[in-house]
């Protein structure tokens, strides 16, 4: 899974009850603070090239350097699926070690930037946002497939373009209301398969990651958010409120502690670093494609490793919305563009 961006305002207008009540959402920021637009890559960008401009670096185009950063992010991102299935920890447990790995990871690269926390609300909100989308894609992947959980956790632009015309009155646009009708078909056909199978409730909160997944997103480009201080900080409370967790757990054997060390400090902390500094210096359209490689590669590493397989309803709906994310991702790129 991957992350971040910025962009443009929107009138300061809505009272302070829902601002409130989108703050008990966890997917909100304090009153008066600009708010990003519906165009989630121009998101993801703007903030990872924040992150990446506390280093220093030349501003060289590097496509390649770009491109293989980025390729190489996805496929630490692929392999999360994979290494919960292989882990027999409690779900928690397991996210709560693998946090705290993160946030040494995270944290060493923050000190090699030389990056300055950040703590406020809207930081604080999103670092909850971040701790409720590792918890929840955790668990999930534990009570449905990794096919599942990864491609209804990708659904989180769409949640971003409903949330923002349903607390600020951001109209969709025809484009991002055809991406809607797309990836709701495909979350129908998980369902739908999910309540013959009795994994109905892993696909929930997949799609509950989805949300705060959209959460975390919109709190971290807006003018006080930190994307760098939310996931520090989601992972630090994960770590040290989860990891006590693992006192209940018999198996310790080496190759379970290996994947438990290889799932914070690459699937989670390395792709990061690798995702930062792709974004500096890979093209939109690039970006946007490459990252669609996860949600495929994460489910094909667990039916050729683990042996599970997608249902054929559920295929159908990963085709669906894999292809809807794309279709809204470029679309946007290219009316950016224009």
């Amino acid at each position: 899974m991957n992350f971040y961006p910025r962009a443009g305002t929107l009138p300061r207008k809505k009272p302070v009850a829902e601002m409130f009540f989108f703050c008990i959402l966890k997917l909100a920021a304090p009153i008066h603070l600009p708010l990003p637009e519906d165009h989630f890559f121009k998101t993801q960008q703007t903030i990872m090239k924040q992150i990446s401009s506390d280093s220093g670096a030349p501003a060289v185009n590097t496509r390649f350097l770009g491109t293989a950063a980025m390729l190489a992010a996805s496929l630490c991102f692929s392999t999360g699926g994979l290494l919960i299935k292989l882990i027999p920890w409690n779900p928690l447990a397991i996210n709560g070690v693998r946090n705290l790995i993160a946030c040494l990871v995270i944290g060493l690269y923050i000190r090699i930037l030389g990056h300055r926390l950040k703590f406020n609300l809207t930081v604080l909100m999103g670092a909850v946002s971040m701790a409720g989308v590792t918890t929840l894609f955790a668990m999930a992947n534990k009570l449905t497939t990794a096919g599942n959980t990864i491609i209804l956790q990708y659904t989180a632009p769409v949640w971003i373009v409903i949330l923002m015309f349903l607390f600020f009155g951001k109209r969709p646009d025809r484009r991002a209301l055809l991406s809607i009708l797309f990836v709701l078909t495909g979350i129908l056909c998980f369902f739908f398969e999910g309540l013959s199978t009795g994994r109905w409730l892993g696909d929930f909160l997949a799609l509950l990651s989805g949300i705060f997944y959209a959460g975390v997103f919109m709190l971290n480009s807006f003018e006080k958010g930190d994307a760098l201080s939310s996931v520090f900080f989601g992972q630090l409370a994960c770590g040290v409120f989860l990891s006590p967790m693992v006192i209940g757990e018999s198996d310790f054997s080496l190759p379970v502690l290996a994947a438990v060390f290889v799932l914070g400090a690459v699937q989670v902390g390395l792709a990061y670093i690798f995702f930062t500094t792709g974004t500096k210096y890979t093209d939109p359209v690039t970006a946007s494609i490459i990252n669609a490689i996860e949600p495929i590669l994460n489910p094909i590493l667990v039916a050729v490793f683990y042996k599970e397989m997608l249902g054929r309803l559920s295929l159908f709906g990963a085709a669906i919305v894999i292809c809807g994310i794309l279709y809204y991702n470029l679309m946007s790129i290219n009316k950016a563009g224009s």
